[in-house]
């Protein structure tokens, strides 16, 4: 078997679904199909953790296999964190409007156990989790042979960890029924922490059931906790590779999706988010909010406020099929135009006239009249990168932990400190709104509208007597194409259109995303423990 890349990022692809790993058992895997179609190098995995610069290598292997990934064995598509996670997550809810045909399934809620979109995502983010793994092993065993020292060890060790909570808790959002109901106990997915390089390995895995939420979302926190207390606080690729503060940040949102409160305020606190006077920075990593709403996108490889993202480049990115910038942009400027804003979140009451994210994130297709997301703008090359946590996130986090225990104001002074950069003098908040929790939350969705954060906002709160959905939806009624027009965008009038397309109940089958039928054909743990209803 050989680890293969492209210009100077060795790839190990590793295996998706276990009808891949079965192939290991009659001896006709090949890694080709999983690897970059014309790579310039490959080196064999026996010598792949042999010295310091192959390892690093192979970390960057993992993080192209995080941007690009592949599509149904061929060339990639931003599978699973360079575009697609953003993607999928925001076609699964309403804030914006699917165009075309290429998101309809999501978009519809029609998925089923073989509907590429959702196959590809289990897929690419196990072969992303066997990665991180083979990475861990690898580490692991040059340590031993002093090929690397413990604390160089470790930190690589910290990055496949982090890199696979993100992964598992990207399948628990849409393969799993949210924490809220019987605090985790409903089925979970999988938690793989052997790499599969071996028929042993094969056969271990294919034992491994799913378990429950709960103790998926323990598994996270374990590999969070050991992420933070291995990985710098810098990392000289920047926030392309994670680092300690990124450890923490995401525990704030993993915490906020077990509904631990308290969790995420002593998370916040290591960011600096406990401070009762001036401005919000993170004693570790340096973090804070630009001043400015655009400029993390502007500058989304050096800003102060991303923690974590995933870079794309001019020639490693999703491609005209899957970057950010070609799926989400508007026609006029040479992306794709497949989907826009809703007119019922630009029109929204809760998001003020005058707001700069409505002035400078949002951009008018003068072909058909509709208006975009103006956060990924390179329609050329495709290289911006997917931003997966902003500090912004972190103080919103917290502030809703906040407002939830009764602190109304540190909740208000996080929730001011990202909006008041945006809205007008006469609209900022000098007192905290009746509800502020719902304040925050609308909060979210107006910050990090076109960032994948709605999908999992609805996930985590479809249980939620008073923040849900309401009326027992799961799937939020959305609009259809033909609903929406020019006019339809209108501050002064605020027209709001009554979606065509009906909501869906938490209680019906399509909540829950299908294991792919790949998996359940060559794992008989897996076909026992399918969703209902597929």
């Amino acid at each position: 078997m050989n680890i293969k890349f492209r210009n100077t990022d060795l790839m190990f692809k590793g295996f998706a679904p276990f009808w891949v790993y079965s192939l290991l058992l009659v001896g006709l895997f090949s890694c080709k199909k999983f690897t970059e179609i014309s790579p310039l190098s490959s080196l064999a995995e026996s010598t792949a953790f042999t010295d310091p610069a192959k390892i690093e290598l192979v970390a960057n292997g993992m993080y192209e296999q995080a941007a690009v990934g592949s599509y149904a064995g061929g060339g990639g598509r931003g599978y699973p964190f360079g575009a697609a996670s953003i993607e999928q997550a925001e076609m699964r809810g309403e804030d914006m409007v699917n165009l075309a045909t290429f998101y309809a399934i999501t978009y519809q809620s029609t998925q089923n156990a073989t509907s590429a979109n959702n196959v590809n995502h289990w897929e690419q983010l196990y072969a992303l989790i066997n990665q991180a793994n083979v990475l861990i092993t690898g580490v692991t065993g040059a340590v031993s042979s002093g090929i690397i020292t413990s604390d160089v060890g470790n930190a690589y060790e910290a990055e496949g960890r982090f890199i696979r909570a993100l992964s598992h808790h990207e399948l628990l959002i849409h393969f799993c029924k949210p924490y809220a109901e019987g605090k985790g106990g409903q089925l979970g997915v999988p938690y793989r922490e052997v790499a599969v390089n071996s028929p042993a390995a094969v056969n271990e895995g294919l034992a491994l059931g799913r378990g429950t939420v709960a103790e998926d979302y323990a598994k996270i926190l374990e590999d969070l906790d050991y992420a933070e207390a291995n990985l710098p606080e810098k990392q000289t690729n920047g926030v392309a590779r994670p680092t300690k503060g990124a450890a923490i940040a995401l525990k704030t949102r993993i915490k906020l999706h077990m509904g631990d409160w308290a969790g995420v305020i002593a998370e916040g606190t290591k960011l600096g988010t406990g401070v009762t006077s001036g401005a919000f920075s993170s004693p570790i990593g340096g973090y804070k909010l630009e001043s400015d709403p655009a400029v993390p996108f502007a500058s989304f490889a050096n800003n102060s406020e991303s923690i974590f993202s995933i870079a794309n480049s001019a020639s490693s990115n999703g491609g005209v099929n899957g970057a950010l910038p070609a799926m989400l942009g508007p026609s006029d400027q040479g992306a794709r135009g497949l989907v826009a804003t809703s007119p019922n979140l630009y029109n929204a009451s809760f998001w003020v006239t005058g707001d700069k994210r409505r002035s400078e994130l949002q951009v008018l297709n003068t072909n058909d009249g509709l208006y975009y997301t103006y956060k990924y703008r390179d329609y050329t090359t495709r290289t911006d990168w997917a931003p997966i946590i902003r500090y912004a996130e972190v103080l919103l986090n917290v502030a809703e932990a906040y407002s939830r225990t009764g602190n109304t104001a540190q909740a208000l002074r996080l929730l001011n400190a990202v909006r008041d950069r945006s809205v007008p003098d006469a609209n900022k908040f000098t007192t905290a709104p009746a509800n502020l929790t719902l304040a925050i939350l609308q909060e979210r969705r107006i910050e990090f509208a076109a960032e994948g954060r709605r999908w999992p906002d609805i996930h985590r709160l479809a249980l939620d007597p008073n923040y849900g959905l309401g009326g027992g939806a799961g799937i939020p009624a959305k609009l259809n194409p033909t609903q929406i027009s020019n006019s339809s965008y209108n501050v002064e009038t605020r027209p709001y259109i009554t979606p065509g397309r009906a909501a869906i109940a938490y209680s019906d089958y399509r909540f829950l995303w299908p294991i792919p039928t790949s998996e359940i054909s060559s794992n008989p743990t897996l076909a026992d423990q399918q969703n209902p209803g597929y």
